[in-house]
């Protein structure tokens, strides 16, 4: 074993790993019945917080891939969540806003998307809550730049 290397109970990307399971799993079990993935529930709820978006600002809002995002928004258009358009100007360019059908699957989860954070925030307190995503922040390439 090597000195240069912590320990893997203290490595930063497992633990990061480890966190963003124990988050993502109660997400996931809010989200099973809606037919929709962790993936597209970012998109939807980037758009309700932003509104009508160009794709290139949508995948870095939801930190996804631009790739995924082409595939993600296509499976959303199909179930009638969001739209798609041309921009007139630039026919390269795509817009993507959130129907209401998808926001209505933001609306009826917000209460218990709610209850998830608030458990976080008992299970850290609020200071220790929002110190951990100031410091999630600071690693955050994007948010650098």
């Amino acid at each position: 074993m090597t000195k240069q290397l912590p320990s893997t109970a203290r490595s930063l990307p497992i633990a990061l790993i480890r966190a963003r399971e124990g988050v993502m799993s109660p997400i996931r079990d809010m989200l099973s019945t809606t037919g929709i993935t962790e993936q597209q529930w970012r998109v939807l709820r980037v758009l309700t917080e932003f509104g009508r978006m160009d794709t290139k600002t949508l995948a870095d809002r939801s930190s996804l891939l631009f790739p995924s995002l082409t595939r993600i928004a296509a499976t959303l258009r199909d179930k009638g969540l969001v739209t798609q358009t041309r921009d007139d100007k630039d026919r390269r360019r795509q817009f993507i806003e959130i129907t209401a059908d998808g926001q209505r699957i933001i609306d009826d989860r917000s209460p218990q998307a709610a209850q998830i954070v608030a458990g976080f925030k008992e299970a850290l307190g609020e200071d220790d809550y929002e110190r951990l995503l100031d410091l999630l922040a600071r690693l955050d390439p994007g948010a650098n730049s």
